[in-house]
Order: C-alpha cells, then structure tokens, then sequence
C-alpha cells in the first residue's frame, strides 16, 4: 500500500493510503521522488477550484521521479530512467488542437487537477507525457523543471530578444523563474515585489528589485529607460495594483504579458493601450520545447533552483506544509519529499 495527499474539502487535506490506477497500454508506472506546491494547488487548498476538482482528489503537478514499470507498448523507457512529466493530457480533436495549440486544448486534462496527481508514492501516467531528465541533475532541483517550464513559455510568447528593458510584476517562485530566463535571453530586468524576503533572494540572485510600497516604480523605470519605457512587462501578482504598474511602466508599443490568474475581472487603463498601442498578451502552460529548454537550464545552473527551495518536508507533512505558504512573502518553494516512508511501497 502507498501514500497520497488528498484534497478533501476547502483547507482540508489528509494523507491516506492509496492505490495507483492500473496499468494500461501506453502508460508508466512512476514513483514520484519530489513533488512542488504551486499557487494553483493552494487555490484547490482553499476551494476555490471545487467546481472543477472531485474530491478526493490527489494533488501536485511540479515533480520529478522514476520510471517504475512501463505498460504494454511503451517504448524508448524502462525502470530507474529519471523523469518529470508534462502534466497535460489533450484530445486532439479540438479546434484548439487542430490549429496545434494543444497545451491549451479546449477539453484539456490538467493531471494534477482534473485527474490524480503527483503527491503519491505511485503514479500512473501516459508516456506521452515524460520528460527525460539527465542522471546528473539532483532530483530536488528537477521538481523546479516544471515552473520554469511556464516561465520559459511566458518569456517566450512576450517574445523577449536580447538587449529589452523588462520589469516583472510580482517576485514570486515563477516571477523570480520569469526574470531569470528574460536575463538568460539577454534582457536587462528589473523585479517589483511587495516581500522584503523575497526581494532580497531577488537581488541575491543578480536581479535588481524595488518594492512598490516605497519606490515610484513607473518614475524608477523611466530613470532606467531614458523615459522611454520598458518593452515588456510580465504581470505575476495577481493583484489590481500589479496591473495598473504593468502597463504604467510600459513604453510606446510595449507588450504586456499576462501570466497570474485573476479570478475576478480587473480594471484596466485602456487608454493607455490606445496612446502608446500597446499589446497584451495570455501566457498559459507550455508545450514539449518549453520543458525541453527548462531542463537544460535547470541542469546547467542557469536557473539556481536549490535558491528557491525553501523547505523539504515528508508526505505526511505535506497538509501543514500548505498551511505554511499562506503566510507567502517569506518562503518560495516547498517541496514534499514523496520517498519517505516508501519501504511498503508496492512496484
């Protein structure tokens, strides 16, 4: 018998025994080694996804494991491989999908919400969705492969070259990932992030960070820029505020890429789009070459993702663990430990 971690109902979770789904054609048996916990798991955490989550339902999508056993006609894979997986699961048959943009297919099953996900001692999984990771590349670290797999598609679909002014919004896990890959494609980037915590990591890591509480960020951006504006501004907070100062720090044309989830429709200075034509663009997911690319800079430390790792805690920890990221600006990334107690774990 195996452990999983469980969304019951609205700030309440449990760890209880569980079976993984049978293994079928096509499909992977994975023991999931580290498992992440997202802003998005602490929206099932709160209920807030309750129209779209059945409950029980086994979270985490952020992972990075093994290869246990493979079912009948998988090819290319075999016990001990190191993986993390895509955690997407379309039907191909979409409009979304025919155009080939499958990520963000119209009946998409996000594995991790809408089926089980990760935060189990086993895992059944399609092999489609497998992500090979390199031997050397610490497991730990590999759990960040999926954040900075969102952030490599955000800085992707703003289309950042070499040589822009960017400002992100908001200095959390995926805006800090967002600022790193912008300065890994050769933008000059600065951080706008409301926790003092989390600005010092920011600025530790090479990045320059300004609270907007104290500092006049549009003023600042402008002393930067010549008073031209940025040419990208990633909007990661999710707050009112974090929007109004992504679109007022942006220069003539500048584009302005949406990656937070905002529940509540937001208002916004359209006038400003229309007297500098500006663009707003949806940044949602990623596809295999987003993964691809986060792996590599995982692997090669160009993203520091030991850095952002706050804490390790065993499964069983992992209910109070969410409790934990409420308090958000002092901690970044908790990671639940899903090896501890596998001694019963069944192959």
């Amino acid at each position: 018998m195996t452990l999983a971690v469980r969304y019951i109902s609205a700030r309440t979770l449990d760890t209880a025994p569980a079976e993984p789904s049978p293994l079928g054609p096509g499909e992977v048996l994975l023991a999931p080694a580290y498992v992440g916990i997202c802003g998005t798991d602490l929206h099932i955490f709160h209920g807030d996804m309750d129209a779209r989550v059945a409950a029980p339902a086994v979270l985490g999508h952020e992972m990075s494991g093994r290869v246990v056993r493979v079912g009948p006609g998988v090819q290319g894979w075999r016990p001990g491989d190191a993986v993390t997986v895509m955690p997407l699961r379309w039907d191909d048959t979409c409009p979304a999908c025919l155009a080939g943009h499958q990520h963000i297919c119209q009946h998409l099953d996000f594995i991790g919400i809408d089926s089980p996900g990760a935060m189990q001692q086993r895992w059944t999984v399609p092999a489609s969705t497998l992500i090979r990771l390199p031997d050397t590349l610490p497991l730990d670290l590999a759990a960040l492969v999926e954040p900075t797999a969102v952030a490599v598609h955000d800085v992707g679909r703003a289309k950042v070259i070499e040589g822009e002014k960017v400002v992100v919004v908001g200095g959390g896990p995926v805006g800090v990932l967002i600022a790193l890959v912008a300065r890994a494609t050769g933008a000059d980037v600065r951080v706008v992030e409301l926790s003092a915590h989390r600005r010092l990591l920011a600025e530790e890591l090479g990045l320059t960070a300004w609270n907007p509480a104290d500092d006049d960020v549009p003023a600042l951006v402008g002393e930067w820029t010549g008073q031209a504006g940025a040419d990208v501004a990633f909007e990661v907070s999710g707050a009112a505020g974090g929007v109004d100062t992504a679109v007022d720090v942006l220069g003539v044309r500048g584009r302005l890429c949406l990656v937070a989830i905002h529940p509540r429709p937001r208002e916004v200075n359209l006038h400003r789009f229309f007297w500098r034509e500006l663009t707003l663009v949806g940044a949602r997911l990623y596809d295999r070459s987003d993964f691809e690319r986060a792996v590599a800079l995982v692997a090669d430390g160009t993203i520091p993702a030991g850095r952002l790792i706050s804490k390790v805690v065993p499964l069983t920890e992992a209910p109070a663990a969410f409790e934990a990221l409420e308090g958000g600006g002092d901690v970044m990334k908790i990671l639940v430990d899903c090896t501890t107690g596998t001694e019963g774990a069944s192959a």
